[in-house]
């Protein structure tokens, strides 16, 4: 008999690290915002990954948490 795997499915508040469209969707912000703030210099709540980008959600929170408009 072969074992069929089970995906794990974690919820987006659970997950530490987000895809652009789970952080999208997350925040309500657009994925073009989400990429444009994601390319300063100053952002300290993306773990690059080759070509692709994480979001550290907790650091955006606390980003989100900061400022007053986008």
């Amino acid at each position: 008999m072969s074992k069929k795997s089970v995906p794990v499915v974690v919820p987006i508040w659970e997950k530490s690290n987000l895809t652009i469209d789970e952080a999208a969707a997350y925040t309500n912000i657009g994925a073009n915002k989400l990429r444009e703030l994601s390319e300063r210099d100053s952002c300290d709540f993306v773990i690059w990954v080759g070509n692709k980008r994480l979001f550290r959600r907790k650091k955006l929170d606390d980003y989100l948490d900061k400022i007053k408009s986008l």
